[in-house]
């Protein structure tokens, strides 16, 4: 049920492969893909190059519509309807206590010998023209369920029945709070990947693919 508006793939293709399809690639592919999914761009890559690994960072949004008169059923299947109002102001403030390098254990499903530390560079809440609140996550790399439980304690003080410093406190006990309800994915949408310049596209997908601890771990 997530969306993504700008999704990044990579695939290896033997060179005459390409060079026999290239102009009708978009549109063969057009014709074979299902409606809800659309290529809008294709090339050779740059030497490194790896779709996941590579990213310098991934940018996420998450609408909610608290205001029952506002809500729009044609966007229904991208924006959660949240039954009370929310304080931006207050979950602005419980977010800013969220962003930098930490252990996300507290918000992620664990997966086992994976790392659950991850470099939160950007969340924070503002209404668009409709009054939807939308949430903007930029971080280097998501645990899964990530975003959709940071949200979940967000909504929990914007609507008032949690403190602004409550995130921060689960954030710090790193285990799994069943507190923070993880929100459906239908308001989640990949936006943006952003990658690194030609030449360090190997270098970043070699950082990446270490294994980080935080610094108060020993890392």
């Amino acid at each position: 049920g997530v969306h993504a508006r700008g999704q990044v793939a990579h695939s290896d293709l033997p060179d005459a492969v390409w060079a026999a399809y290239t102009d009708v690639a978009r549109r063969r592919l057009a014709r074979a893909l299902p409606p809800d999914i659309r290529v809008r761009a294709m090339g050779p890559a740059p030497d490194g190059f790896d779709a996941r690994f590579s990213a310098l960072w991934r940018r996420y949004s998450y609408r909610v519509c608290d205001d029952p008169a506002a809500a729009d059923p044609l966007r229904r299947h991208e924006t959660l309807w949240h039954p009370r109002g929310l304080d931006l102001a207050a979950m602005n403030a419980a977010a800013g206590t969220l962003t930098g390098e930490h252990d996300f254990a507290a918000f992620c499903r664990r997966r086992e010998g994976a790392t659950t530390v991850r470099a939160l560079r950007r969340l924070d809440w503002q209404r668009d023209d409709d009054g939807v609140a939308v949430a903007c996550v930029v971080a280097d790399a998501f645990c899964h369920n990530m975003v959709r439980a940071l949200v979940g304690a967000l909504l929990a003080v914007g609507e008032g029945s949690r403190p602004p410093s409550w995130p921060s406190a689960v954030l710090a006990a790193a285990v799994r709070d069943p507190a923070v309800r993880v929100v459906p994915p239908h308001g989640l949408c990949l936006e943006e990947v952003r990658y690194p310049a030609p030449g360090q596209l190997a270098a970043r997908a070699t950082l990446t693919r270490r294994v980080r601890v935080t610094q108060d771990t020993g890392g």
